[in-house]
Parts: C-alpha cells; sequence; structure tokens
C-alpha cells in the first residue's frame, strides 16, 4: 500500500485521459474535487491487487453518460461515494476497498473521490485498461461475472437499485435508460467484485500506468522535449497520423456521444486525411476509405505541442492534433474479448487488424 500525493494526482489526470481515448469523461472536474479534498487534509492509499484477500468485498465504481454532459455539468464528489454507500446498504456489508471499471478519464479517477470520502483504500487496478463505452465492454464481462446488482445515484437525490439483470446487455439497456432519464449523467457503484474475482479478471496496475504515463508527459514538456515521443516509449505505442481538425460531427442520443471528426494532413501527412468515428471513445480510423485502426487497439488524439489528451467532446476546429495507438489489454484479443469490444460490437462490418501485428 502506498499513499498517493498531489503530484500523482495531478500525473494520474493526464495519464488517465491519454488511455481514456477519447472518452472516460474529462478528468477536469475531478481533478478539482481531488485538490480540494487534499488541501482540506484527505489522503487517499493505492493496493496493488494482489494485496486482497480473495473474500474482500470491492465496489466498482464509474460516472455514467454522455461525455458532452458530464463535461458541462459540475457533479459533487460525494455522489460517487453515495453510490457506494447504497450498494452497501442494499447488500449489507461494507467494501474493503473501491476500483475503477475505467481507468480512462475522468473514470479513473472517481474511485479515488469515493476513497477519500468514506477512508477505504484505491485496488490499482480497472476492468478495460481504457474507457469503452458500454458496461458489457469489461473484463468482468468476458469473465462472465454477474452483471448486478447496480446501483445509480443523480444529483438531484434519485436513486435507483437495478437488483437483477439477464446478460450484460440487459444491464446496459436498462442503466443506460436510467441514466437517460436522469440527464444522461449518473455515479454507478457496478456489481461487486470479490478479491478473488479482481485477481483473476481485473487488468492490473492500471491506476500505476497512468500516473507514470502522466509523469512522463508532465516531464517531458518541463524539459521542452517531445512528449509525444515519451508516451510512445512509456507504452510501446505507435504515431499513426498529424494533421488540423477540419469537421467534427457530433449528436448526444441515448445517453452517448457519437459522431465524426475528420483531419487533415500536415508535415508528412500533408494531402492526406483521415476520419476518426466515435461512440464517447474513439472507434475506428479510416484513411482513404480504409481502416487503419480500430478497437480494442487503443487510439488516443493528442495535442500535437502538449501531447495532453483531446476528448470526443473537446475536439474542435482547427486543433493541431497527433493520433496514436497503443496496445489493448490481452484479455480483449481473445476472441471472447473481441466479441464484447471488436469492431462488430460497435455495429462495424469489420474484422480486427491490429496495428501492432504488422
Amino acid at each position: 500500500m502506498r499513499q498517493l500525493n498531489s503530484e500523482d494526482i495531478e500525473a494520474l489526470a493526464v495519464g488517465a485521459w491519454i488511455l481514456g481515448t477519447g472518452g472516460g469523461g474529462s478528468p477536469y472536474h475531478a481533478l478539482l474535487n481531488l485538490r480540494r479534498l487534499y488541501a482540506d487534509g484527505s489522503r487517499v492509499d493505492l493496493i496493488d491487487i494482489d494485496e486482497l484477500h480473495d473474500d474482500d468485498a470491492v465496489a466498482v465504481v464509474s460516472v455514467m453518460g454522455a461525455p458532452l454532459v458530464i463535461l458541462e455539468r459540475t457533479v459533487d464528489s460525494r455522489l460517487i461515494a453515495r453510490a457506494v454507500a447504497a450498494m452497501e446498504e442494499h447488500l449489507g456489508r461494507k467494501f474493503k476497498a473501491v476500483m475503477a471499471v475505467e481507468i480512462g478519464g475522468g473514470n479513473g479517477m472517481q474511485p479515488l473521490l469515493a476513497a477519500a470520502h468514506l477512508g477505504i483504500p484505491v485496488v490499482d487496478a480497472d476492468a478495460m485498461g481504457r474507457a469503452y463505452p458500454e458496461a458489457q465492454m469489461t473484463s468482468f464481462a468476458v469473465g462472465d461475472l454477474s452483471p448486478s446488482p447496480l446501483t445509480s445515484i443523480d444529483p438531484r437525490g434519485n436513486e435507483v437499485i437495478i437488483s437483477q439483470s439477464a446478460t450484460w446487455k440487459w444491464m446496459e439497456r436498462i442503466s443506460r435508460k436510467v441514466c437517460t432519464e436522469f440527464g444522461s449523467i449518473a455515479a454507478t457503484c457496478k456489481a461487486p467484485r470479490t478479491g478473488a474475482e479482481v485477481k483473476e479478471w481485473g487488468i492490473p496496475r492500471t491506476t500505476t500506468k497512468a500516473i507514470n504515463l502522466g509523469h512522463a508527459v508532465c516531464e517531458a514538456n518541463r524539459r521542452h522535449a517531445d512528449p509525444i515521443a515519451a508516451i510512445l516509449k512509456a507504452e510501446s505505442g505507435r504515431r499513426l497520423f498529424s494533421g488540423k481538425v477540419v469537421e467534427v460531427e457530433r449528436r448526444t442520443t441515448e445517453g452517448f456521444l457519437r459522431g465524426r471528426t475528420v483531419i487533415e494532413g500536415l508535415g508528412d501527412d500533408r494531402a492526406a486525411r483521415i476520419d476518426i468515428d466515435f461512440q464517447n471513445e474513439w472507434v475506428v480510423v479510416w484513411r482513404d476509405g480504409w481502416p487503419l485502426v480500430s478497437t480494442p487497439d487503443l487510439i488516443c488524439v493528442l495535442d500535437s505541442e502538449s501531447g495532453e489528451a483531446i476528448g470526443t467532446e473537446t475536439i474542435r476546429y482547427g486543433q493541431r492534433t497527433t493520433v496514436i495507438a497503443l496496445p489493448a489489454a490481452p484479455v480483449f484479443l481473445t476472441p471472447r474479448g473481441l466479441d464484447h469490444v471488436g469492431p462488430r460490437a460497435f455495429g462495424y462490418d469489420l474484422d480486427f487488424n491490429s496495428v501492432f501485428q504488422s
């Protein structure tokens, strides 16, 4: 177990935003809340996945909704803690620790907010290794663990408990309907996991990965070095394209942010262009009508100067961007994993071909 300091919190916001692949919600509001909590004396402990006992109860949390709504609507940090407390009341037992369902974006910071209010540690793991938009797109779903129960809390004080769902996709459909009625934003505590389940199916040490990635970017900027090169070195990534955003189409529908963006090439990519489709997260990059990269490879659109991530809700005309790919967690590269998060899971008639296999 180690205590996270204020520099770790700042780095986590940078690294989690990169791993969010455009989604997970902007970490900005969560970072402001954590700065305030740390200024008031709160501290958060991070425990390794192997420190869990098999029978430990672990809460799994996220803010669910459309990234554009999450960006525009400030939410009290106590809301995510209330989602955990509501689950404890439903189960009749206390949690030993809390973890993120996805390390990507602001959701990578939500367990820290819950931990600061509840006085429990954060598990250094998640169930995506990035961000995905739907409930069944997790390593726990790949492992066929139970999708229920789930608590969903909105800022007005409305609380819903889904005590049972037939499948993961049904949990996604029901919880998404609730979230949409809440205004496309809700604090959620997912199905509780045991320590044994987290050790078997969790993606380990992703919080540390995000923190280290954030430190690498901040250090590169401090030294006036290339922050994107630092990211590629830290995560064994690949640079795909550099250019200027010339078109953005986006709409919030059914609790998701959907659309596409067009980037015209600059430098070595001059005279070329790419189109990127998104559903909360970047899903497929097209170049000359052919798929250049697709999920589950991590598609990251970065500011070409700072190396910081650009989200699907914040991308805009004129931005100078660099598109890179990072490797996916191995669990999602299996046939069952691809059924959950490959291109066909998003409605594309495409076979997955990783850029890291070429």
